[in-house]
């Protein structure tokens, strides 16, 4: 994957991009409930972590930290057989603590 983004407008395009996969494996774990059950055991936590990071974006109130979002425990212990997108979610943790690639 490339580097972090060098843009806020490309930041919230991560995170829309992750809701959009948590959407999506959604749907596929439930069509798929025999080997994509696992899934769905946290993809709610996640989908909420995930979008009250894209509300703050949106209502002005998020800010870069040192700290991990709440979702990268999470993210950070799933299987990329059940989390395909985890590479997204593990970049989106990065930027949040390592800020912008302005550098880039």
């Amino acid at each position: 994957m490339l580097g972090r983004p060098k843009t806020a407008e490309e930041y919230v395009d991560l995170v829309d991009q992750a809701l959009f996969e948590i959407e999506d494996l959604r749907m596929a774990a439930e069509y798929d409930m025999e080997s994509m059950g696992a899934a769905m055991e946290f993809l709610d936590d996640l989908e909420r972590d995930v979008r009250r990071l894209r509300d703050s974006m949106a209502d002005g109130s998020y800010m870069f930290g040192k700290e991990n979002l709440p979702f990268f425990k999470l993210a950070e212990k799933q299987d990329e057989r059940f989390l395909p997108f985890r590479q997204l979610l593990l970049k989106i943790n990065e930027t949040h603590i390592n800020g912008l690639d302005a550098e880039g």
